[in-house]
């Protein structure tokens, strides 16, 4: 008869009666926890300038009629960017339509049908897209819709598909990722249950996968709704409110801000700080949301 040996439990040691090699490892251990504290504290002075200098600057022009009222002449004090709010949340809107059904249909299709030479390209050429500058994306939108296939002008619709080509390679890389964490038990059980593909992609893997989704998507519009360059060329920039789908000018936070941080007129430059207030505070709220749906996502999967 075999006799089984057990190893018997680890003893804890006090601080005071280990080897002496442990207090170098405690030394480089505090060390190095001391380096990567101050290296982070360096990283937050920008941001941390950045937010002081921006609410102390905006916050005296934030108020009900900087979202109810348009921008008066440049040397006039009061008004808002009533024009430039309405024309980020309608190209926002279009933006939104246009990038997030395709993105994730795209990332459905690298996932779930994949991997082929298709999807293989279609992941090498979005991450190039990540990379690409967001004024090489204007320009393309503007040598091909504004000035080419007949002429479409400045607009809303435009503006919107330049958004959307920004927003399009952050979606479907997150949403790629997102989709790659569903356990391939789920999609079996599925299967066994004799549901097709497509039933087992849209009743099992989305729903699965949608806290995940979320989070990219809203990701892509916090990035999307602070982008300046790509509507410089497009929507051109208006100081009324435009309802027209294409063929004028539309407004935006962003091109207002920029146009009126440019101006020489006190009135115009406060102005410029209430917008970036206001732009900084939808960019921060996304991204909160976002990151919060992700923390209770994890925890839900966990």
């Amino acid at each position: 008869m075999s006799t089984m040996t057990s190893t018997p439990p680890r003893k804890h040691v006090p601080l005071n009666q280990r080897p002496p090699g442990s207090a170098f490892r405690r030394f480089k251990d505090r060390s190095a926890t001391v380096l990567l504290t101050g290296a982070m504290i360096i990283a937050m002075i920008p941001l941390v300038l950045i937010i002081f200098e921006v609410t102390r600057r905006g916050i005296g022009v934030v108020n009900l009629d900087f979202f109810t009222q348009t921008e008066p002449p440049p040397r006039r004090e009061g008004g808002g960017y009533a024009a430039g709010f309405f024309g980020t949340l309608y190209i926002m809107a279009l933006a939104i339509l246009m990038s997030l059904p395709f993105g994730i249909a795209t990332a459905v299709y690298i996932v779930e049908y994949g991997p082929n030479r298709m999807t293989s390209a279609i992941r090498f050429f979005t991450d190039v897209m990540t990379g690409i500058p967001s004024i090489f994306v204007g320009l393309f939108v503007y040598g091909l819709l504004v000035i080419g296939w007949g002429g479409l002008g400045f607009g809303t619709f435009v503006g919107a598909v330049a958004i959307a080509v920004m927003m399009l390679p952050i979606v479907t890389r997150s949403a790629e990722e997102m989709l790659r964490l569903v356990p391939n038990e789920m999609r079996n059980a599925s299967y066994g249950l004799g549901a097709r593909k497509w039933q087992t992609i849209v009743h099992t893997v989305l729903p699965t996968a949608a806290p995940g989704l979320t989070t990219g998507s809203m990701l892509a519009i916090a990035r999307g709704i602070g982008e300046t360059a790509p509507l410089m060329l497009t929507a051109f920039g208006s100081g009324l409110i435009v309802t027209s789908f294409q063929g004028d000018p539309q407004g935006s936070v962003p091109l207002q801000l920029f146009k009126g941080a440019a101006q020489p007129f006190e009135a115009g430059v406060d102005r410029a700080w209430g917008a970036a207030l206001c732009l900084f505070a939808l960019v921060l709220i996304f991204t909160v949301v976002a990151r919060w749906i992700g923390s209770k996502a994890s925890t839900n999967t966990t």
